[in-house]
């Protein structure tokens, strides 16, 4: 399963069933879980944690160095879970130790081809990074988003949940959950409603969602009245609890 021409460090631990094709290279602390597949010329550095059933494309670089001024050659790590893809010339660095010390990536994410995801990022579950998406350092993209084609996201940037940013978008604030953005500078267009029936909330929920969306958007009120308008239109499942947790955790204001 691993090819002659592999390089692969003698410190690095590699299930069993794991492929590596043609001239790839693993240095250092590299730990690859089962079922993982990686295709001709990806480079893997360490320390880094790979789980199980990711995918690299060729000429795919994981888990180098910062690209930070400040890094001094710390032991930062990058921890990435299971069922990933990652699609050619993807760029994914570590952490530094001005942040948690890690980039993190979570599981069932599409990553394709050209992204670059800076030091330090947290990437939830489910999410799709279309090509040549690139993250700036300290990133945190929750689940189910999705990031349209060439879109820009600004250093400590926070995407919410099943929010989508259209191809090109230029991001320098944060994007509430559930909310459609785009353009340069992202604006504002509405909802993900295909997003979040596709996901299986109700009609109810969808109600709620657009409501809440109107508070923020449409009505003239500050964000503290829209949050705590939004806390009375909650439903009984708490569709609105991760909403009403971002936007009081929002660090960069949101987009608007």
């Amino acid at each position: 399963m691993i090819h002659a021409t592999a390089i692969i460090d003698p410190k690095a631990m590699i299930a069993e069933d794991v492929k590596i094709g043609p001239y790839c290279v693993i240095e250092g602390d590299v730990f690859i879980g089962a079922g993982t597949i990686l295709e001709a010329h990806v480079v893997i550095q360490g320390p880094t944690q790979i789980g199980e059933n990711n995918h690299f494309f060729q000429f795919s670089s994981i888990g180098a160095a910062p690209q930070d001024k400040k890094y001094a050659g710390e032991p930062t790590r990058l921890v990435i879970g299971n069922g990933n893809t990652f699609r050619e010339n993807v760029t994914v660095n570590r952490g530094t130790v001005q942040d948690l010390g890690e980039t993190r990536i979570g599981d069932d994410n599409w990553v394709m081809a050209g992204v670059h995801i800076a030091h330090d990022c947290i990437i939830g579950h489910h999410c799709i990074l279309a090509n040549a998406v690139a993250l700036a350092g300290h990133v945190t993209v929750n689940d189910w988003a999705i990031l349209g084609g060439y879109s820009l996201v600004h250093q400590f940037c926070h995407i919410g949940a099943h929010s989508f940013c259209g191809m090109g978008s230029v991001i320098n604030q944060d994007v509430p959950n559930f909310v459609v953005v785009s353009g340069n500078l992202a604006n504002p267009r509405g909802i993900n409603l295909e997003g979040v029936k596709r996901r299986g909330f109700t009609p109810q929920q969808v109600s709620c969602i657009k409501k809440a969306y109107r508070s923020i958007y449409r009505s003239g009120n500050k964000l503290t009245t829209a949050i705590e308008e939004i806390e009375t239109l909650n439903d009984e499942t708490g569709t609105l609890d991760s909403l009403v947790h971002f936007l009081k955790n929002s660090k960069r204001g949101i987009v608007r």
